[in-house]
């Protein structure tokens, strides 16, 4: 039997700001593999290093050492066309913050990355409309964000995230915005994603919820990767309770 596919290859990466008052080192030697697939949630307190690292998988920063690598291509070694390909076609996020256009319904807030690959707008409603039925939404294709609950936009931007058949999502604080029942309904929906279309699912969160859902944990601090473990084997100390 083959060895699972590694679609995310992250190899003793640093991040380095040069501020004022000093360098901040926001990490300091990443290393971290995700297999194709696969649901692994990155855990740590806010300030640790979490949306930096998901800077570097997403290639919208650039480490300043190290290597990311998505399906074999690192990103280090491409430009911004390159690196712009690369965003739309093989990466789907999703941000705590949701990110909707306000004056754009929900139907045309997902078909909205389908324009940059030349989808023509008949197919692109279309699949948004599929997309939305996918999420529980089918009922709301014109309605405009401020229309929609928290919990509502979110899977707007879940839709939305899936419109260009991504193998990777990237959840970033997905339920940080979102209250207990809703936020469990999103960590649902995510492992139905990976479970249906084997989209391999990395999700940044001090959530507990989201450990019940994901194959492996890895548990980062001060941007440092202190361990990573099977979802089976995790134990919790009192301070990460």
């Amino acid at each position: 039997m083959e060895a699972p596919e590694i679609v995310v290859d992250v190899k003793e990466v640093t991040k380095d700001y040069v501020l004022r008052s000093g360098v901040v080192k926001a990490l300091k030697g990443i290393d971290l593999q995700v297999k194709r697939g696969e649901y692994v949630v990155v855990m740590g307190p806010s300030g640790s290093g979490k949306t930096t690292l998901f800077n570097m998988i997403g290639g919208l920063d650039k480490p300043t050492s190290g290597s990311v690598s998505i399906d074999s291509i690192n990103l280090a070694q491409m430009n911004d066309r390159q690196l712009a390909w690369v965003r739309s076609r093989k990466i789907g996020y999703i941000f705590q913050t949701f990110n909707l256009i306000p004056v754009l319904s929900a139907q045309d807030n997902v078909a909205l990355p389908m324009v940059f690959l030349g989808i023509s707008k008949e197919e692109r409603r279309k699949k948004a409309a599929e997309l939305l039925s996918l999420v529980g939404l089918g009922d709301r294709l014109s309605h405009r964000p401020q229309e929609l609950s928290g919990g509502q936009q979110q899977r707007v931007a879940i839709a939305r995230a899936l419109a260009n058949n991504p193998s990777i999502i990237l959840a970033d604080e997905p339920t940080g915005n979102l209250d207990l029942s809703t936020g469990l309904s999103i960590v649902q929906l995510l492992y139905r994603l990976k479970i249906e279309r084997n989209t391999t699912v990395i999700c940044a969160t001090h959530d507990l919820k989201m450990v019940d859902v994901s194959d492996r944990l890895a548990w980062l601090r001060d941007g440092v990767i202190e361990r990573i473990e099977e979802r089976t084997t995790v134990t919790l100390t009192a301070e990460e309770m």
